[in-house]
């Protein structure tokens, strides 16, 4: 985890790109193994209780770029699997994540995911939990098919750590001091971890070479870390019909994440401000409007673009002991997508 001061990354330089910066390259790569992938999601979160299906599908079938399960096949196929066992994980990677969503939508009352109303707020709260449980226990059901004692460490272990990051933000909401060292802890564990377990679990299943599985989980980490500080900055920047969920979200649930954080640090004229939208949560209408000009006109936001092309850079390092492929080309193009994407 690479918690350190952030502000000497804003001197560091723009990653360097390589070929386009999009994700259409690894999607391309990834169509046979996501065909499988997508067949077993399909399968495996069937109930009889009708609910359950009904409640997945409404999130799975929304959209997304599936990028967790397409680290996991991208990683096992650039390490040179003879086998399928990640296309299991990836599924399982995948649950653990609409898991995930599931239940933050209920701790954060959100109204919107991934374009669509939310699922708690069509079948409420309690089958949206329970339905995350029961995708919980279909991911730890596939991972014990592969009969990978270390893959299953690893996906077990981020989906402890996830949880550690999601009741971290939840004792630092409205905190309008937050520190950016706590900040990276914070979405290292929620965000990041699994980008880095699923990288990590897909040198695993190819039986690549301890050295391999640590870049790889590095590669993901980093990604991971990138991904996040963009989606953070385009909250103050994008619009709900872009981002698939309402923008300003952040905001106005009183979360200090980067864009904010160096905001705060770089107007100590705006205190009060803050103080009263972030900690007090006494929001009116052109207090969002306020808080976007405040991060633009401070330089906060060109900054945390900055820390966000830091991460993807080294992200891009890791990857330089594996030999030049088009499964390294395209996931060098993911970290240039990862930080220039707009939505």
């Amino acid at each position: 985890m690479d918690t350190a001061n952030i502000e000497k990354t804003h001197k560091s330089p723009p990653a360097e790109t390589a070929g386009k910066a999009d994700v259409e390259a690894l999607v391309r790569l990834c169509a046979d193994d996501m065909a499988a992938v997508n067949a077993i999601i399909t399968e495996r979160m069937q109930s009889d209780v009708a609910v359950i299906p009904a409640l997945a599908e409404h999130l799975i079938s929304a959209g997304g770029k599936r990028l967790r399960p397409l680290l996991c096949v991208a990683a096992a196929r650039l390490a040179g699997t003879t086998n399928i066992h990640h296309q299991k994980l990836s599924a399982a990677v995948e649950f653990i994540h609409t898991a995930t969503l599931l239940h933050d939508d209920v701790v954060d009352s959100s109204q919107l995911r991934r374009g669509k109303v939310a699922a708690h707020l069509i079948w409420g709260a309690p089958s949206s939990v329970l339905v995350g449980d029961f995708l919980f226990a279909r991911a730890f059901e596939l991972m014990v098919e592969t009969d990978s004692l270390q893959a299953l460490g690893i996906l077990s272990k981020a989906s402890g750590v996830i949880a550690e990051g999601e009741v971290l933000q939840l004792m630092k909401a409205y905190d309008v001091n937050l520190t950016e060292e706590t900040y990276i802890d914070i979405i290292s564990a929620k965000t990041a971890a699994l980008f880095a377990a699923a990288s990590e679990s897909g040198a695993v299943a190819a039986g690549a070479s301890p050295a391999r599985q640590q870049a790889l989980r590095d590669y993901g980490l980093n990604l991971g870390l990138a991904f996040q500080i963009q989606d953070d900055a385009l909250d103050y920047g994008g619009t709900a019909q872009s981002l698939g969920k309402n923008a300003g979200d952040d905001f106005a649930e009183g979360k200090a994440t980067l864009p904010l954080i160096l905001a705060v640090k770089a107007t100590p004229q705006a205190a009060d401000f803050w103080h009263r939208t972030v900690s007090m949560r006494e929001q009116t209408e052109g207090d969002l409007a306020q808080a976007q000009a405040l991060i633009v006109e401070s330089g906060a936001m060109t900054q945390t673009m900055e820390t966000a092309r830091h991460y993807a850079q080294k992200a891009k390092d890791a990857l330089k002991g594996f030999e030049a492929s088009d499964w390294r080309t395209a996931l060098e193009a993911l970290t240039d997508y990862s930080v220039e994407r707009t939505k």
